[in-house]
């Protein structure tokens, strides 16, 4: 279990990441924030693309990024929209974050609020190439 002083640098960090959104079709930037087993934060921003299929979600984004830099063991990832709304990951990005760990702690903002599930929470039943025959 996160700090609340942890939580809050996640969605402060995940916050300023938004800032770099390209979401020019959406109008709705996302930010993302991953806390490596390191320490280290990986920031992530939605990136759209006029073939929508073709656009990267943040969460995506950071892990994307995280991977690139030889990470792969997560702790944590926050993820803030435009004005704070709700939400939470897509399924896309809850499978796509699920192959790191379903013990990873997926922070939101609910009515303005940090609110932390799992991605075994968030994913039940997650698909695990590893229980195929």
């Amino acid at each position: 279990m996160l700090s609340s002083e942890r939580v809050a640098e996640l969605v402060a960090r995940a916050t300023q990441a938004r800032e770099h959104a390209y979401a020019p079709y959406s109008a709705f930037p996302v930010g993302a924030a991953l806390l490596l087993d390191s320490g280290e934060i990986v920031t992530g921003a939605n990136v759209e693309n006029a073939s929508y299929g073709l656009s990267l979600c943040a969460e995506r984004a950071a892990v994307v990024r995280a991977v690139a830099q030889g990470a792969r063991r997560y702790v944590a990832i926050a993820v803030v929209g435009p004005k704070e709304l709700d939400l939470a990951p897509c399924g896309a990005c809850r499978q796509f974050i699920a192959e790191f760990g379903l013990d990873i702690e997926v922070i939101t903002l609910r009515s303005g609020q940090p609110t932390t599930r799992t991605m075994r929470e968030l994913l039940p039943d997650a698909f695990d190439a590893e229980s195929l025959p």
